[in-house]
């Protein structure tokens, strides 16, 4: 089966057209391909072009874990950068279709950067969607591991639990992130961050990703915790992300609409065997 790697700021993921697969991947053979040992390694697969009603292409989104995922930046800008590399667009404005909603992509002339309009987001619990009665999730008190933090939610299509800090650490994102992502008052699981504001159009966050772990930048993470730093007052509307992959540019609109610039970089391209389909792990 044929495949193409691309990586944006460290967050690496395998694109895989149906048209050329021939067949759909069953969830075991998701984690195989996927697997950095047994695999070629990423942090998801984007399946696509498929079949769209609404948007120009559709996509799907697969984890490490074999789940289907709503949105990721990052594998938006990274499936944007393919169908430009592969003559499915200009660098004109085109549509996408997520499960997370529908999205505006352009990828510039150089092929380097790509502009996605994320969509809106939202800190209704019960659209990110977060147990208990309806309300805007800010600034509640959670447990782990008998640490108290005080966390924000939200969405933009996925659920994001953001957690400013004093200080972060990628050990923080290690320690507390898997019981975050899991704790049942997330009634859909929830991606994680850990975030430091530096100034009021800078901040840096550690994340933790639903289904996939540790990683080292994410464009969804980056729109919901810039949304957050905002939304406290700590950050005006133009905001660079720092992570440990690099950099993102987030502009927050009036209505918390997201635009996010951020590169691309293609790694390699190659086919699969059905043998390593085969293996479980």
């Amino acid at each position: 089966m044929k495949f193409y790697k691309y990586h944006g700021l460290g967050n690496d993921y395998i694109v895989m057209n149906p048209a050329e697969t021939g067949r759909d991947l069953a969830p075991d053979e998701l984690k195989v391909i996927c697997h950095r040992n047994y695999g070629v390694g990423s942090d998801g697969i984007l399946w696509g072009p498929t079949p769209s009603d609404k948007g120009q292409y559709g996509l799907q989104i697969f984890n490490p874990d074999g789940s289907e995922a709503e949105k990721s930046g990052n594998g938006l800008r990274i499936f944007s950068k393919y169908l430009f590399d592969h003559g499915f667009v200009s660098d004109k404005p085109f549509e996408l279709e997520t499960l997370g909603g529908q999205v505006r992509a352009r990828v510039h002339p150089d092929g380097k950067m790509i502009d996605v309009e994320m969509g809106r987001v939202s800190f209704d619990s019960t659209i990110i969607p977060v147990d208990g009665p309806e309300r805007q999730v800010i600034n509640e008190k959670i447990m782990v591991k008998d640490h108290e933090f005080t966390f924000c939610a939200a969405s933009i299509g996925n659920p994001h639990c953001v957690i400013p800090c004093e200080d972060i650490s990628e050990e923080m994102a290690y320690t507390f992130g898997p019981h975050l992502e899991v704790d049942p008052r997330f009634l859909n699981r929830t991606n994680v961050q850990f975030l430091k504001v530096l100034d009021k159009n800078n901040i840096q966050i550690e994340i933790w990703e639903r289904g996939a772990g540790y990683t080292l930048a994410s464009g969804s993470s980056s729109s919901a915790a810039a949304a957050v730093a905002h939304k406290l007052g700590l950050c005006d509307n133009q905001i660079t992300v720092h992570m440990p992959g690099g950099q993102l540019k987030i502009t927050i609109g009036d209505d918390y609409a997201i635009d996010m610039t951020g590169p691309v970089t293609r790694i390699a391209e190659g086919i699969i065997d059905e043998m390593a389909l085969k293996q479980k792990v």
